[in-house]
């Protein structure tokens, strides 16, 4: 019998949970003004902290009714702020919510509250806004779309410390792309946000640091202007530096970091200044240490990574500040058996998200790396430091295995490694699985590392896991599908196809693999050749094509496929005519290959490239006034006297 009774009675529940919500809803319809602003009151007390009921209400269309009545100049002045208050509870439920509260035009319906003079309403307006906007659903473009928004918004900021708060918090979640900074920075939030750092209030002071650090991200005209800006007769970039003092609130050293950090990368400061040397990356280092939160010590290590990127003596600078280089070792061990267990919620967290920590720790070693032997050393000394980078080729995440590839690749620029660390573990085994189904960034930087490690310099030619030894360049050939190949050889973006050429370039590289290699994909590969030297590509995608021509030409049989094609051929020759030394130069190695004397078949070829004008061309580089090409063609032209 109880179990005929439960279905029955969940559906008797539930009626009267929705009949509750439906009689809230009602009441904002009686014709009484002060009844429907006591059911608005009621309404805003049942939904604070119960989901279930904000979803019901919004079921029962309450918000079109509550925006009504929020736009309705007839309506006082009360019950309008009252409208906005519950409208922003609701917004603080689910994701759906959001949804639904954008589908009934909520955003526009709040901006045009902002025009009304009573400061109340406006700060409940700013309030729901901010809820909608910081939502990760909410089209961020829908502040941009009426152009008088944001400077009505940016005119608001000296209303309230209430508004200063709200529109800080919606510019820097709303300013996602290099327009919206300029927008904001063209209606004068620079001036007008920057007094806001010496606010006496916390919220005011963090919300308006937030601001600069995503108009500053990647902007020189931004960063340029912070640069002069004086707050109270202080320089802004002090101001940044006495934000990242130990005794400031984390979150707050570690924004102000990201400041600096921004405008150092687009030059508005020195690397060498003291204010990045001496306090922006100490400060980082500081936040990658195992008593911070695990998303500060991600942001820490990630921001970084990204501030000396480019710059060999910041990246020294780190590599020796308070043991930078183990410390990161600890982002490996996270959480371990012997964490914190007095916060549930927290390790919960942190279990979910320590695939974050491992990303940042690898973004982190392909920095410190990427330019010096001795730190490279030093992190491929850090205890264990091979397997886990062959584990994080293979991790779920995407970000962490494009993070492990980037620090192999930082890693692979080295000699010493590719001789040492990289045979132990043979690392080119996870990097192949690598190469199949992943996105285009994850196999251009795979493509790249195999291309270090296929390189002349790797070991020896018994070493099988990284001499460029045919049967791993064929096995590479396979695991990177031709079709794939081919495709990164027709992609527009230069550094995609540079990588590729080099990679193709040094699988073909000894003459057996030439010969096995185009034996089995020459046709493409000339098809590619072809593409590439008649479209417009610069001179370096040019160079590298005719290099792999060059070594095609020193293929046995390879060379044939050259031989055989008058097209390839002229466009040879047109190249040894170019107006650029390089391309020349590149185009006489391929001749003078094709010409070789103690090759079968060479007097044949010898033939017909004369009968061809070759040896007219070859005559005339003689005489060029670039050493390197006139002793090519020299060498070349005593191909045919000997």
């Amino acid at each position: 019998m109880a179990c005929l009774l439960e279905a029955p009675l969940r559906i008797s529940v539930l009626s009267e949970v929705t009949a509750t919500s439906r009689h809230y809803v009602d009441r904002l319809f009686d014709p009484d003004p002060q009844k429907v602003l006591q059911g608005v009151i009621d309404m805003k007390n049942a939904v604070i902290g119960n989901n279930k009921q904000k979803a019901n209400l919004i079921v029962l269309g309450a918000v079109p009714r509550l925006l009504y009545l929020l736009q309705q100049s007839s309506s006082s002045m009360e019950l309008r702020t009252e409208c906005a208050v519950v409208l922003g509870s609701l917004a603080m439920g689910t994701e759906n919510n959001i949804k639904s509260l954008v589908d009934c035009h909520i955003i526009p319906a709040l901006l045009q509250g902002l025009l009304c003079p009573d400061l109340i309403f406006i700060e409940a307006c700013l309030r729901c806004l901010r809820t909608v906007f910081i939502s990760p659903v909410t089209p961020v473009q829908l502040l941009y779309t009426d152009p008088t928004v944001i400077p009505h918004l940016t005119c608001l900021l000296s209303s309230s410390q209430r508004t200063q708060e709200y529109i800080t918090q919606i510019f820097s979640h709303c300013c996602k792309t290099p327009e919206h900074q300029t927008v904001l920075f063209n209606h004068g939030a620079i001036q007008n946000i920057a007094p806001l750092l010496i606010s006496p209030s916390y919220k005011v002071r963090m919300q308006a640091l937030k601001c600069f650090s995503v108009l500053a991200y990647e902007n020189t005209q931004v960063s340029m202007t912070l640069v002069n800006v004086l707050v109270d007769g202080e320089l802004l970039s002090q101001v940044f530096v006495k934000m990242m003092q130990r005794d400031q609130p984390i979150e707050m050293q570690l924004t102000a970091a990201k400041c600096l950090t921004y405008m150092c990368r687009v030059g508005a400061v020195r690397t060498d200044d003291s204010c990045i040397v001496l306090k922006t990356l100490p400060c980082l280092v500081r936040m990658c240490s195992k008593e911070h939160l695990l998303e500060e010590r991600v942001e820490g290590a990630e921001t970084l990574a990204y501030l000396m990127e480019p710059d060999v003596e910041l990246q020294r600078i780190a590599s020796t500040t308070d043991h930078l280089v183990d410390m990161l070792a600890d982002y490996f061990k996270y959480p371990s058996s012997v964490s914190a267990i007095n916060d549930i919620k927290r390790l919960d967290h942190d279990l979910k998200h320590a695939h974050e920590l491992r990303q940042a720790a690898f973004k982190l070693y392909a920095s410190l790396g990427s330019n010096d032997e001795d730190i490279r050393k030093k992190i491929t000394e850090t205890e264990n430091m091979m397997d886990r980078i062959v584990s994080g080729l293979s991790e779920s995440s995407i970000k962490v295995r494009l993070a492990a590839v980037r620090c192999l690749h930082s890693l692979s620029r080295s000699v010493q490694q590719l001789r040492t660390s990289f045979h132990d573990h043979a690392v080119w085994k996870p990097l192949m699985k690598l190469l199949q189904n992943v996105p285009d960034e994850v196999l251009v930087m795979a493509s790249s590392t195999l291309c270090n490690l296929l390189l002349e310099f790797s070991p020896s030619k018994e070493n099988m896991a990284f001499q460029a030894d045919q049967k791993v360049k064929v096995e590479i050939v396979r695991c990177l599908g031709t079709e794939q190949l081919f495709r990164l050889l027709s992609d527009p973006d230069t550094n995609v196809l540079m990588k590729t050429l080099g990679l193709l370039r040094n699988l073909l590289s000894t003459r057996p693999h030439i010969d096995q290699i185009m034996s089995s994909h020459g046709k493409q590969i000339m098809q590619a050749v072809t593409l590439i030297l008649e479209a417009e590509h610069s001179i370096e995608v040019k160079e590298q094509t005719l290099c792999i021509l060059a070594n095609i030409a020193d293929g046995n049989t390879a060379k044939d496929l050259i031989m055989t094609n008058d097209d390839m051929l002229q466009k040879i020759k047109y190249y040894m005519g170019h107006s650029n030394v390089k391309l020349q130069l590149a185009a006489t190695f391929c001749v003078s290959n094709l010409i070789w004397n103690e090759e079968d078949g060479s007097q044949e070829r010898q033939d017909k490239l004369r009968e061809m004008g070759f040896v007219d061309i070859l005559h005339k580089l003689t005489q060029s006034p670039d050493p390197n090409l006139s002793d090519r063609a020299k060498t070349a032209l005593q191909q045919y006297l000997a």
